[in-house]
């Protein structure tokens, strides 16, 4: 694929859609006002549009390297606050998946430059876990599970923010911790206790 079939590409949508629906893109300028903010890896693998089934404007998207939310990242925490206070969003998706680079890269002992202090956020996963991930014998089952707890801190770390604290008072917003599998095309949901954890975290990070 080069630059020039992107833009065929784009000609041959854009006709696509019209001949359905004259009135697309017209409706689509007009906002949006999606029921979920999807929170996913940067992996070229992983599209959250496609892997959902979802249409233009039902899901507000962001991604980085292994689906992080960081407190110390401006635009994760500037999105989160955005789909939940603005968009007013029901539902809260991080999504992992598996074979993920950069969760794979956390895991090794290496000097990996510019993304160290991201990666330290993994590791950082890996030893709050520590006793029961070097339980796990097997490498590649280790490697899967470090992939589905970095998916359940990642949520923790959405439930510890402002706004969510703010929305969970207000209506019924949900967070969901799910894998997608690469080499199946499913999604898993993980099924967390988000109620459970949702009351241990505030204990100690209540804001409102």
């Amino acid at each position: 694929m080069d630059v020039a079939g992107i833009f065929e590409n784009n000609r041959k949508w854009v006709d696509e859609k019209l001949s359905v629906d004259p009135d697309y893109f017209k409706t689509l300028s007009e906002g949006q006002n999606p029921e979920f903010l999807y929170i996913g890896c940067s992996d070229s693998r992983v599209t959250a549009e496609e892997l959902m089934g979802v249409k233009p404007g039902q899901a507000f998207v962001y991604r980085n390297i292994a689906n992080m939310v960081s407190n110390n990242d401006l635009s994760a925490q500037t999105v989160v606050s955005y789909a939940v206070t603005h968009l007013k969003v029901n539902h809260i998706v991080v999504c992992g998946h598996y074979y993920c680079t950069g969760i794979k890269a956390a895991m090794q002992s290496a000097d990996l430059g510019i993304l160290n202090p991201w990666l330290r956020s993994v590791r950082d996963v890996y030893r709050l876990h520590k006793t029961e991930l070097n339980a796990i014998t097997n490498e590649d089952e280790r490697y899967k599970r470090l992939i589905e707890l970095n998916v359940l801190e990642q949520c923790i770390n959405v439930i510890k923010t402002a706004d969510v604290q703010k929305a969970y008072k207000e209506r019924n917003i949900k967070v969901h911790g799910w894998v997608f599998d690469v080499g199946t095309g499913k999604l898993i949901d993980l099924k967390i206790d988000f109620d459970k954890i949702l009351h241990q975290t505030m204990e100690i990070y209540r804001i409102v």
